[in-house]
């Protein structure tokens, strides 16, 4: 008997997941109807604390940041499972066939911004947690679900604050962004890096009397197009990146030469690498040394929706959980229990909050998740209902498969 569920209670847990088809789409609905940018999630926040209470969970509670948390069970073994409920804006409001908002349903799919990137994990997750409470699934665990804030601005910071702050430390956490329901161990990292290159500024009518802050920026550029081209390979995790996504001037005019001109770099971490390697290799670049140009972190500040400051370096490490690890074993088991197949077992191509919970603390993460990956951030963004079911049947499963693997 494989992770201690038998057919019986496979078929248990799966009917009641059906069973709550209609009260998790619905729910999903509600959510995708508060819009829930970086440090706007107030009202998102509030309206899934209530969904938790009036399906029976033990503790609910708002920490000063603005994450809700939510406890079911009193066993020994404290396991995670986290949804961030903040989403990025709208885009061009003409690309979208129905309001993003408002939503749209119909017998397969829930549309609107944040379906699947990623309220339809904290749907899946707090009717997964009323399951594994009716059907006394909880073992000897005690299970926190989190909804968190400000990932899309800076992936993982919420979770800083949990584990520093609220004092929170799981055994391991199962992060729910989507993942088209297969089983994801790990990500690379990432780095928001600045460049910026200084000149002087003149009348445009006779540039040589000044230094062109732009000029001496173009042949960084070039060169950093070519350094992507060079970076480090891992055979899991795929190979390092960096684009320039951003660049910035100064100058008194458009009549005049610009004296200042700044580049944001979004540099992937594959396996290995280590952030203080990759600012070298910026720094390292001819262009980069010729100009004097000046290279960093780009830091995060912003207030959280309770007007808390939490500052953190752009810095978001990668990690990698190994495919023997109970945390992936215990998720692993758990599908093939329920649905008799082993799970498609793969990575993110995005980043999660998992840059906090291993990469920079090394608590155990693993992922699975409704809906798919491709939706994230697009327009006419839509999660699949048969997903968000089978998710909340996994989500179900996973403290007592967890608790029989650990006895």
């Amino acid at each position: 008997m494989l992770g201690g569920i038998d057919v019986e209670l496979s078929k248990e847990i799966l009917s009641k997941a059906e069973g709550y088809r209609a009260s998790i789409s619905k729910f999903l609905r509600d959510i995708i109807a508060l819009p829930s940018q970086s440090s706007g999630e107030e009202a998102v926040i509030k309206r899934i604390a209530q969904e938790m209470e009036h399906v029976g969970f033990d503790k609910v509670e708002i920490d000063p940041m603005g994450n809700v948390l939510g406890y079911v069970g009193n066993g020994s073994n404290l396991i995670a499972m986290d949804a961030h409920i903040d989403t990025v804006d709208i885009g061009d409001p003409s690309l979208w066939k129905f309001d993003p908002y408002k939503g749209y349903e119909d017998e397969k799919v829930i549309g609107g911004r944040g379906a699947s990137d990623q309220k339809g994990g904290m749907a899946s997750m707090v009717y997964g947690a009323k399951i594994m409470k009716e059907l006394g699934l909880l073992g000897d665990c005690t299970v926190l679900i989190t909804g968190t804030v400000q990932e899309e601005d800076c992936d993982g910071l919420c979770w800083q604050y949990i584990i520093e702050e609220d004092k929170i430390r799981p055994e391991f956490v199962l992060l729910t962004e989507p993942t088209s329901c297969k089983v994801h161990r790990g990500q690379r990292g990432r780095m928001e890096i600045k460049v910026t290159t200084k000149g002087v500024s003149c009348h445009g009518s006779a540039p040589e009397r000044g230094d062109n802050a732009i000029y001496k920026m173009a042949p960084i550029i070039l060169e950093l197009r070519a350094l992507h081209e060079n970076l480090a390979y891992d055979e899991f995790l795929g190979k390092g990146s960096l684009t320039v996504s951003e660049i910035f001037f100064t100058s008194p005019s458009r009549c005049a030469v610009a004296d200042s001109c700044t580049i944001s770099i979004d540099r992937r971490l594959t396996h290995g690498e280590t952030w203080q390697e990759a600012l070298a290799q910026v720094r390292r670049l001819p262009a980069v040394k010729a100009s004097g140009a000046e290279v960093s972190l780009y830091s995060y500040s912003r207030p959280s929706w309770k007007g808390l400051v939490y500052p953190t370096d752009c810095y978001f490490p990668t990690w990698v959980v190994e495919e023997d690890h109970p945390a992936c074993r215990t998720v692993v088991e758990s599908y093939k229990k329920l649905f008799g197949e082993d799970p498609i077992v793969d990575k993110w191509t995005f980043s999660t909050n998992g840059v906090s919970i291993m990469g920079r603390y090394g608590i155990p993460c693993v992922g699975f998740g409704p809906g798919h990956e491709d939706q994230a951030h697009a327009p006419n963004e839509i999660t699949w209902k048969d997903e968000l079911v089978k998710a909340a049947a996994v989500y179900a499963a996973v403290p007592y498969v967890y608790s029989n693997l650990k006895s």
